[in-house]
């Protein structure tokens, strides 16, 4: 029996969807290293200890006609602009009140695929959003610490199970981890790489959301398991939350505008954590993020280090800061036609293409013509591997027996 509960708040009013777009022309190969996905109302259904089920994260209608997430006794509502892909742009602000006021691709694997081969999409990298948070969050900050844990396996378990292992060609399994107890996370880590995870999630300026900062020893356990299980560390730009706003700021405008700045911000710190430097091997993809700001970090730290005398405190004296960069990070960009020109000081090998369905920014049903008029003049080599072959080397993930170009 589905609960009801009263909030008061007023369902709005939306618009049908959009019906289903033609499939796009198939230029490039394409893996999508930053997409998002809607967690269906089964997500959590028989997956916790006995014990702990009925305190599981749960989709309950409200009387107003609300379908939203509950849990420890807190509603969690969609968001407009997590969930625009397949709805008319006039309700792109509009919060979608039920699960049929989003697009099934948003929630279920199926219609997930099918939407990728509409837009051309070979295989895609899926973000948690919803009750979750980008960074897998949410269950972190439960009091019952063995609730949390539960819920982060949980979330796990549902996403090998029902959206990778469907697909596993298609999916790259990006996992959550448990940040309040990083002995705890480097333990999920190693679970879900054994059977088969390369990447997890978690929020990019850790500090902003009160958690140590990256400066701190308290992420060693979880920094230390990324590196030796080669599971790629992403940064999803605004799972910290937005940039601080001044009073009177259009939040969403102003928010939307500073994911750059946010981004560089959050890769200076990791830079100079030193956790690549302690550990050559990490991974670590800065996602969402574009790549617009990276050569000018690039730049800034060539002269802290050569001219400035200001990077006298890097601890690699064989391996500069921009060469880290260079070895350790991966950049993320969705579009960035002014700045794919800096490509040759980030590096080509760094540079990874995404389409984030079905977020505002998102490029889909157009993704392929997207990349076309950003990358289409590039030499073929370049586009090869900023559209696919980057991402299947560092997320060891296969690719098609033929590729294009």
């Amino acid at each position: 029996m589905v609960e009801v509960v009263k909030l008061g708040i007023k369902r709005p009013v939306t618009r049908p969807l959009l019906p289903d777009p033609e499939p796009r022309e198939v230029k490039y190969t394409f893996i999508s290293v930053d997409d998002h996905l809607v967690e269906p109302p089964h997500t959590f259904e028989g997956r916790l200890p006995a014990k702990l089920q009925e305190r599981a994260p749960r989709v309950v209608e409200t009387a107003e006609g609300h379908e939203v997430w509950q849990f420890e006794g807190k509603p969690y509502f969609q968001v407009g602009f997590m969930c625009v892909a397949g709805r008319p742009r006039e309700d792109h602000r509009v919060e979608p009140a039920r699960f049929d006021e989003i697009r099934p691709g948003c929630f279920k694997i199926e219609d997930r695929i099918k939407d990728m081969d509409i837009g051309g999409i070979w295989a895609s990298v899926n973000f948690p959003s919803g009750v979750t948070g980008f960074g897998g969050t949410l269950f972190s900050e439960t009091k019952d610490r063995e609730l949390g844990l539960a819920c982060v396996r949980a979330w796990n378990d549902w996403l090998f199970e029902e959206w990778h292992q469907a697909y596993p060609d298609r999916i790259v399994p990006l996992g959550i981890t448990y940040l309040a107890d990083p002995e705890k996370g480097a333990e999920e880590i190693r679970r879900n790489a054994k059977r088969g995870f390369t990447a997890v999630t978690m929020p990019e300026q850790p500090h902003r959301i009160g958690y140590p900062s990256v400066f701190d020893d308290y992420w060693e356990p979880i920094i230390r398991a990324c590196a030796e299980t080669e599971t790629v560390l992403n940064l999803h730009v605004g799972s910290s939350g937005f940039a601080e706003m001044p009073a009177g700021a259009p939040m969403l405008e102003l928010g939307a505008t500073l994911f750059g700045p946010m981004a560089l911000s959050a890769c200076a710190e990791w830079l100079w954590s030193g956790w690549a430097v302690r550990y050559p091997t990490l991974k670590i993809a800065m996602s969402e993020g574009g790549i617009g700001w990276v050569a000018m970090l690039i730049d800034r730290v060539d002269n802290l280090m050569s001219r400035s005398g200001y990077g006298t405190g890097w601890l690699d004296k064989n391996c500069s800061p921009s060469d880290t960069l260079r070895r350790n990070f991966w950049f993320c960009m969705i579009d960035d036609p002014s700045t794919i020109s800096t490509r040759g000081v980030i590096g080509v090998e760094n540079i990874l293409f995404e389409s984030d369905y079905p977020h505002g920014d998102g490029t889909w049903p157009d993704t392929q013509q997207v990349i076309d008029d950003v990358l289409g003049t590039l030499p073929v080599e370049e586009i090869r591997k900023i559209t696919h072959e980057n991402a299947a080397r560092l997320y060891r993930h296969p690719l098609p027996e033929v590729c294009i170009p």
